[in-house]
């Protein structure tokens, strides 16, 4: 009894045992899987974020070249800028309350620039004006730069006619006049040259020509074989009368095709000279101030112009009433650029092309607005005729051929005008008429018959829903 005791006991302990061994041999396997299995994760992460930091690596080389690609040309304008104002600090005058006044009376011409720090337009305008003072310093011009902060000194400012900021006063033996040239270095140099007694340059050598063409995007060149005579003297006047362009004046054929290789055999002639594909313009009308000066105003803008803040007064005041403006991405115009330069050619000096970048806020979006279109970031066409205050829009997609029609239609005054407008309603069989901004030209203006217009503002301040009764007879 207790042998058959002893044998299960045993049995029972051998099982027991091999039980565990079991385990233990299964726990270690499976540790040493474990591990295994962890070292080759491992193994594989180290490869992962390997690859993830040579990856960011190689991303960080290449922005490190390209930013040292742009570093060396972005320096590059910032030494340049940073120099020309330098230079410009021991030119320009900085007056004061009590150097103002005695700055103006002691110089027979002084340009002064009112500005305010806060200013967006004088932070813009200053380099500019600096640019002006170096390059008349070198021409040994006798204005006198000067500029003084209204802020600071608003006693000085208020005395000599500043009101706000910016503002450029020339001073010619102490009375002020308005300035009325551009806002470019260029601008400023070429209007206070003008205004100080030198309306025209003369240029008499092939080298000094060359030179004045580099220096020069546009200019007006008149050739003549004496410097005297009544074309001349017209031709003087209107380099006087002129706020915009450099004006220059020679008496050798040979020198004058260094600037216009065009010109012809005569006794005088005169021409406009651009940078851009449409070079070379020469005057073929009456030898007339008024005329020449006509000539001038249609032909001095590009066959397209970008509008920018420094051009945008000169823009807005041309002569020329049909304006046709492209709203797009910069990198949109630039691939209209040649398409629209050479519709431009087809309507030269009857319609003016402007180019706005449909970004830029502060020049697209007031026109864009008016077609309820601010929010659009696609291309979009648009015209205005400024004798008759209308607008008008291309509605279909703009292609070179669908723009040439818009504007030919434009041109021959068949083009309807835009008007913001609820959709046109189905009037069929109606006793009473609806209408809306695009149907009023025709069914009330253009009607044949008597009209009775029942005009509702909905949206009446005074009253929820104010009519009026108008007659209208034809």
């Amino acid at each position: 009894m207790f042998c058959g005791k002893r044998r299960s006991s045993f049995i029972l302990f051998t099982l027991t045992i091999l039980l565990l061994l079991t385990f233990t041999i299964s726990t270690k396997a499976t540790e040493e899987d474990a591990e295994i299995d962890g070292h080759n994760q491992e193994s594989r992460i180290d490869v992962d974020n390997n690859d993830d930091d040579e990856l960011e690596e190689l991303l960080a080389i290449d922005e490190q070249e390209e930013q040292e690609g742009e570093e060396p040309q972005q320096q590059g304008d910032q030494q340049k800028e940073a120099e020309v104002l330098s230079k410009a600090q021991r030119i320009v005058l900085e007056l004061n309350t009590d150097s103002s006044r005695r700055v103006i009376e002691e110089n027979e011409f002084v340009l002064v620039l009112g500005y305010a720090p806060w200013s967006a337009r004088s932070a813009e305008l200053m380099p500019q004006f600096a640019v002006a003072a170096n390059k008349l310093k070198e021409l040994g011009s006798s204005l006198v730069m000067a500029k003084l902060d209204g802020e600071r000194y608003p006693k000085a400012a208020s005395m000599i006619g500043i009101k706000g900021f910016p503002t450029l006063v020339l001073f010619v033996n102490g009375s002020s006049r308005a300035y009325t040239g551009g806002f470019s270095g260029e601008d400023i140099v070429i209007w206070a040259r003008k205004r100080t007694g030198v309306p025209v340059i003369r240029i008499s050598s092939a080298t000094v020509a060359e030179e004045f063409r580099r220096m020069h995007q546009i200019f007006v060149l008149g050739l003549f074989e004496k410097f005297e005579g009544p074309a001349y003297e017209e031709f003087v006047k209107v380099a006087t009368s002129d706020n915009e362009l450099q004006f220059v004046e020679l008496n050798d054929i040979a020198v004058a095709k260094t600037l216009f290789p065009d010109i012809k055999v005569t006794n005088h002639f005169i021409g406009i000279v651009k940078s851009e594909p449409e070079r070379y313009t020469a005057y073929e009308g009456s030898y007339e101030k008024e005329k020449i000066l006509d000539f001038l105003d249609h032909n001095k803008f590009p066959l397209v112009t970008k509008l920018t803040e420094l051009n945008s007064a000169r823009v807005y005041t041309s002569p020329v009433k049909l304006q046709v403006m492209i709203f797009a991405e910069d990198s949109e115009l630039k691939n209209l650029t040649e398409p629209l330069q050479e519709v431009a050619r087809k309507f030269k000096s009857k319609i003016m092309f402007i180019n706005v970048d449909i970004a830029d806020e502060n020049l697209a979006k007031p026109f864009l607005t008016l077609f309820g279109l601010e929010d659009s970031e696609n291309t979009v066409v648009a015209a205005f005729d400024n004798r008759i205050s209308a607008k008008y829009l291309l509605e279909s997609d703009p292609t070179a051929s669908s723009i040439e029609e818009f504007c030919l239609r434009l041109v021959n005054d068949n083009l309807p005008p835009y008007f913001k407008s609820q959709p046109i309603p189905n009037n069929k069989d109606a006793l009473v008429l609806a209408i809306v901004g695009k149907t009023f030209d025709e069914l009330v203006l253009r009607n044949p018959m008597n009209v009775l217009l029942e005009v509702c503002m909905i949206f009446s301040i005074v009253l929820e829903n104010s009519c009026s009764i108008l007659l209208t007879w034809m």
